[in-house]
C-alpha cells in the first residue's frame, strides 16, 4: 500500500443548503442542515485512505465533542490518528458552509486548534514521514508548519505535493521544497501576482509557476478539467461530466487520489485522469468526507467510462 502522510487542518463542517448564495448583508431562508467531517487536511487523508493508501494525519483538534467526533470518524475511515493532538487550549476548528443548487458554495473557517498546528507536531511524526511515499500539504494551518514539513520530507527524499489553498502568497523557500503543486486558477493567480478576479490564461499561470517549482504544475479548472505543465510539455485533461450536487471536497479528493496514483507508479497523465474520476464522483454527493468515494467505486467508474470510449 502507498504510504501517505498528510499534515493539515481538521474541521467540522456545518452545512446549510440554500436556494442561492446570499448577497452581502442578506438573510436567506435555507433548507436542510447537516454536520460533516471536514478540513482540507482531514479530507485529503480520508480520500487517500479510501482510495488505497496507508495514511497518517498530523494535526490538532480541541478537547471537545467535535474533536472526539473527528478522531473517531477518521479512524473509522482508515486514517491513523496517533499524530492528531488534542489541544486543551483551543476549540476544534469549524467551517460554516452554504451550498446552492448546482454545487456552488461559500465557506468561512474558524481554524481553532488547527491554527495551532506547529512544527513540533510534525517532528513527532518524523519516523513515519521518513518512510512515506508522499507528503500532502495545504494552507489551512500555519505556513511555518507547512514549510517545516516540506523541508523534512525533502531531506528524506519524500515527494511533496502542495495544494495551495486557501489562496495566499507563499515564500519562495517553500515553493522550492515542493515537487508538485495543484492550484486552481485563483490560487495560481495569487502565487503569480496576477489579479485573482481575472486570472487570465491557465497555461501562462502554469508557466509562471514552473519557474518556481521543481516539478509538475497542475492547474485545476473545475468543469474545464486540469492543465498540467511538466518537463514534457503541457497536458490538458478534460473534466469528467457529471451532475454536480456539492463541490466542497472535490479538490481534496483529487489531491488524495493523485498522491495514491503517483505512489503506485502511474505516470502523471494517468494519475490525473484517475484522480479526476475520483473527484467527479465526489461532487455528485453532499458533504466533504461523506462524499469521498472508495477505491472500488472509482475503479468501477473509471473502467466503465473507458469501456464506453
Amino acid at each position: 500500500m502507498p504510504r501517505i502522510i498528510v499534515v493539515g487542518s481538521i474541521h467540522t463542517d456545518l452545512v446549510i443548503t440554500a436556494p442561492r448564495l446570499p448577497a452581502r448583508g442578506e438573510t436567506l431562508l435555507g433548507g436542510e442542515f447537516h454536520t460533516f467531517n471536514g478540513g482540507k487536511g482531514a479530507n485529503q487523508a480520508v480520500a487517500a485512505a479510501r482510495l488505497g493508501g496507508e495514511v497518517w494525519l498530523v494535526g490538532r483538534v480541541g478537547q471537545d465533542l467535535y474533536g472526539d467526533f473527528q478522531r473517531r470518524s477518521l479512524g473509522a475511515a482508515g486514517v491513523r490518528t496517533e499524530f492528531v493532538a488534542a489541544d486543551p487550549a483551543a476549540a476544534s476548528g469549524v467551517a460554516l458552509i452554504t451550498v446552492a443548487p448546482g454545487g456552488d458554495n461559500t465557506i468561512v473557517v474558524a481554524a481553532g486548534a488547527s491554527g495551532g498546528c506547529a512544527p513540533e507536531d510534525v517532528d513527532r511524526a518524523a519516523d513515519a514521514l521518513a518512510s512515506a511515499d508522499a507528503l500532502l500539504l495545504q494552507l489551512e494551518i500555519p505556513l511555518e508548519t507547512v514549510a517545516h514539513a516540506a523541508r523534512l520530507a525533502r531531506r528524506h527524499g519524500v515527494r511533496v505535493i502542495l495544494d495551495p489553498a486557501p489562496a495566499q502568497p507563499i515564500p519562495p523557500s517553500l515553493l522550492e521544497a515542493v515537487d508538485l503543486i495543484t492550484p486552481n486558477e485563483t490560487e495560481a493567480a495569487v502565487l503569480c501576482g496576477a489579479d485573482p478576479a481575472r486570472p487570465g490564461d491557465p497555461a501562462e499561470l502554469a508557466a509562471c509557476l514552473r519557474e518556481r517549482v521543481r516539478g509538475p504544475v497542475l492547474v485545476t479548472l473545475g468543469p474545464e478539467g486540469v492543465l498540467a505543465a511538466t518537463d514534457e510539455g503541457v497536458l490538458r485533461v478534460p473534466a469528467v461530466p457529471v451532475r454536480a450536487v456539492d463541490v466542497t471536497a472535490a479538490g481534496d479528493t483529487f489531491n488524495g487520489a493523485l498522491a495514491v496514483a503517483l505512489a503506485e507508479g502511474r505516470d502523471i497523465g494517468a494519475a490525473i485522469r484517475w484522480a479526476s474520476y475520483a473527484a467527479a464522483l465526489s461532487v455528485t454527493r453532499l458533504g466533504a468526507q461523506s462524499s469521498i468515494p472508495t477505491r472500488e467505486e472509482v475503479d468501477r467508474f473509471f473502467a466503465k467510462a473507458q469501456g464506453a470510449v
